[in-house]
């Protein structure tokens, strides 16, 4: 018998330039798609670069013009590793080079791996535009060559800290983040996210102020006065405080920079040696039994109920439609929270979670993927594609027509407007049921492809731009079209202090009608299109 030959392990500087030259690669080949994919690289590159820039022009200019602006260069810096620490929690799939799980199966030990995964990681117009950032967070309470040299080491080793931080929490949660609980994660914080930018910039205009209106810094003292004790956000407020004389504790401000630097290099490694030496328990767990498919005692029975049960199962499983449906609802409640905070809240901002729950019926083939073949194949006759598109807008109904209520009642308790919630309900039945119904026939008329994976930050396969604009756009102009009548009686009642009421009665019915004519007219077309609407669902 012959050894085994042992598979020879790369020295350190090679697995580095490896990695750096895999990330460089990765940029120039994902800018090679397509030429309008290169220009949106390039213009978003250079927008998000001016941006940073004038944010810097902006924290420098406010140093010794206004008191605590060094409070500000804090909150920034407490923004951004905020963000850095958040980020790769749920846009981790949409960034491979930031899964390590991808070179689990490569002869590669932690350190080099380490080494080369950070200098990767500092490549890309993301950490150039964060070390703008960070130097404008300088600038704005720096003063004096005390302060200069101290910033020569707190700049570089605050923006260290952030890229080492992101990576960390992506490595250390690798497993769990690209799973489909993980995915599901990436949806609610992505929701959460949104409230949170919504929830600083109204903050920010209490302290910033409005046009017209001086700037007041004065209540960012007592966070900035905890913050900037914060590794790293310490080590960016360093040359501040040595600009105040205090040498030592800038010193001891850089040191806990640097000690939370080391942490991370640490827990980064694990995590990566942990991922390497050690298997997937999602491989090792064998199914402890196939779960029967008995259907839900309260769905209609035959193909319809089938179909119900199975675009439900889709709405809470598939990362996407998920994410779909949860970004519908959450843009509805980051609208309906920030009028309440500005004082300009409306009971009839439901007619948006009418809109945005009804159009959840587009482009219904393109998320079934290469499965729609097995729904092609029992499309037979007429009453068949009837069932299919019935049951899936059965569905929609059955989880838009409860959020439509309770948002309303929300509302309407909020903003004292209960006299007008009827009209409001009825108006936002209206949408809901337009919406269902030229939802089914842009599904059938103007399908789109769906990427392969299931990452929920990506809706549509590269080159289907103009088809997702005519569904987006095109599908949200058409509704409101469609529910003119309802929406132009519901105006002039309330213009000419008619009753209104009627509204509750006429927009369900309305909505009904209008959702029963587009499903039996895309039913019509569904069978002939069947082909092309295959093609499309499975094409990658």
């Amino acid at each position: 018998m012959t050894a085994a030959v042992p598979t020879p392990v790369p020295d350190g500087r090679t697995v580095v330039r490896a990695l750096v030259a895999l990330k460089l690669r990765l940029l120039r080949n994902g800018l090679r798609r397509s030429p309008g994919r290169t220009a949106v690289y390039v213009i978003g590159g250079v927008a998000g670069l001016a941006f940073a820039a004038g944010i810097a022009v902006a924290m420098a200019a406010m140093n010794g013009r206004y008191a605590g602006s060094g409070d500000a260069g804090v909150m920034l810096l407490g923004v951004l590793t905020l963000g850095w620490a958040a980020l790769p929690l749920f846009l981790f799939s949409s960034d491979e080079s930031a899964d390590p799980t991808r070179l689990t199966m490569l002869p590669l030990r932690p350190g080099p791996l380490l080494r080369g995964s950070l200098l990767a990681a500092l490549i890309g117009p993301g950490p150039l535009i964060n070390l703008v950032l960070v130097t404008g967070a300088v600038l704005a309470g720096a003063d004096g060559g005390a302060s200069a040299a101290v910033a020569v080491v707190g700049v570089p080793l605050a923006l260290f800290c952030l890229v080492t931080l992101s990576r960390a929490v992506a490595a250390g949660n690798a497993r769990m983040l690209s799973s489909r609980r993980g995915k599901d994660f990436a949806i609610f914080g992505g929701l959460a996210f949104a409230l949170l930018v919504q929830a600083a910039n109204v903050g920010s205009q209490s302290v910033f102020g409005r046009p017209g209106h001086d700037i007041d810094l004065s209540p960012l003292k007592p966070i900035a006065s905890v913050l900037r004790w914060i590794p790293p956000i310490s080590a960016a407020d360093a040359p501040r405080t040595a600009a105040e004389g205090r040498y030592g504790l800038a010193l001891l401000q850089l040191a806990a920079a640097a000690v939370l630097l080391a942490l991370l290099l640490r827990w980064w490694r694990g995590s990566l040696q942990e991922l390497m030496v050690t298997a997937d328990s999602s491989t090792l767990e064998v199914a402890r039994g196939v779960q029967s498919s008995r259907g839900w005692g309260f769905l209609p029975a035959g193909r319809t109920g089938a179909v119900m049960q199975r675009h439900l199962r889709y709405a809470w499983r598939e990362p996407r439609a998920k994410a779909a449906l949860f970004t519908s609802i959450g843009m509805t409640v980051v609208i309906c929270v920030l009028s309440m905070v500005q004082g300009w809240a409306s009971v009839y901002l439901l007619a948006m979670t009418g809109m945005f729950l009804g159009l959840q019926m587009l482009n219904l083939f393109g998320m079934d993927g290469s499965a729609f073949w097995m729904v092609a194949a029992t499309l037979r006759t007429p009453a068949d594609a009837r069932d299919e598109l019935r049951g899936r807008a059965y569905a929609v109904l059955l989880y838009a027509v409860p959020v439509t209520v309770v948002l309303g009642l929300v509302l309407a308790a909020v903003t004292g407007q209960w006299d007008e919630l009827p009209s409001a309900l009825g108006l936002a039945f209206a949408l809901l049921g337009c919406g269902v119904a030229l939802g089914s026939v842009f599904s059938v008329l103007v399908p789109y492809t769906m990427p392969a994976d299931n990452n929920p930050m990506r809706n549509a396969a590269p080159g289907q731009g103009g088809l997702i604009m005519l569904n987006s756009f095109g599908s949200m102009v058409g509704v409101a079209l469609l529910a003119l009548p309802v929406g132009g009686y519901l105006g002039w009642a309330l213009l000419s202090d008619g009753p209104s009421w009627p509204v509750l009665l006429i927009g369900p019915l309305y909505g009904a009608l209008v959702a029963v004519l587009g499903v039996r007219t895309a039913a019509t077309r569904l069978l002939e299109r069947t082909p092309e609407i295959l093609a499309k669902a499975v094409e990658r």
